[in-house]
Parts: C-alpha cells; structure tokens; sequence
C-alpha cells in the first residue's frame, strides 16, 4: 500500500528518534505525535537509561504532545512508530484519543495492535482509531536486527 507524502516524512522522524535509543544503548524504537502537519511530541525508548519500565517511545511521544497542547485528548492527532505498540503503549493511545496510528513493523512477542492481539481495533472501546503498518518497514527492522546482533555479541 503507498501512502501519501507526509507519511513517511513523519515516519522518517520516527526512525530518527530511533537511532537516538541505538546511541543509547537502547531497543532502536521510535515515536512522532503530529498535529496540523506539526510534529508536537518525539520519544524514543529509554527504558534502560531512566530504569522505567514504562519509558516506551510511544509514552514519551504522548506525553510531550499532551504537554505541547496542555490536553489530554489527542484526537486530532497522529502517532508514527517504528515497532508495533506493546498492551501498555495501545492503552495510552486509546486513552488518549489519538486519530491515526501509523508503524513500521509487527512485535511478535508483545505486540498488541495485530499481532498478539488488536486492542487498538477490537472494537470494545469507546475510541477506535485508524491503524496502518508497514510504512519504513525494512528500515524499522534493520535497526531492531542490527541491535539485537551487536547485543548479543557484547553478550
């Protein structure tokens, strides 16, 4: 499926918060909230640097955009990122309201928006937004491969 230009202008942004987490030492996974065609929140994760389970790029993402806009509600915004949201990273989307959630490969092991479950798209929840992957998806798991092989060399 092709998408429209800002797509993968946006999910380009999420890759790069990506790298950041790489630098870090960090699980390469990175998140954009866009509003009005504006990028208002960027997290990557940080999970290990903050010793905080729930440091996700997602949440961080969310968490500066809610602060940009001093709004709980997201509606009229966008999520890209890099890997699938995890159970915990969905809750939030949905608590949140976000309109469109857009990323780049599926998790196997938590992923909870079509691949061990699809909480975003179940229909039991007052909020349903709209949900696309594959956008980057070589790139997103390049990143996620290469790290895992430099980790378990260094292990």
């Amino acid at each position: 499926m092709l998408f429209q230009e800002h797509v993968y202008k946006f999910m380009f942004a999420a890759l790069q918060e990506a790298e950041k987490a790489v630098e870090l030492n960090e699980v390469p996974i990175g998140a954009v909230v866009v509003h009005q065609n504006k990028i208002i929140g960027r997290g990557f994760n940080q999970v290990e640097m903050l010793k905080d389970a729930t440091a996700h790029a997602e949440m961080l993402a969310i968490t500066a955009a809610s602060d940009h806009l001093q709004s709980k509600f997201l509606d009229k915004c966008d999520l890209y990122v890099t890997l699938e949201p995890c159970v915990m990273c969905c809750g939030a989307i949905l608590l949140s309201r976000i309109n469109n959630i857009y990323f780049g490969i599926q998790e196997p092991k938590f992923g909870a928006a079509g691949s061990l479950f699809n909480i975003l798209e179940s229909g039991k929840y007052n909020h349903r937004p709209n949900v696309f992957s594959g956008i980057y998806a070589d790139e997103s798991k390049l990143l996620v491969e290469n790290f895992f092989l430099k980790k378990k060399k260094r292990d």
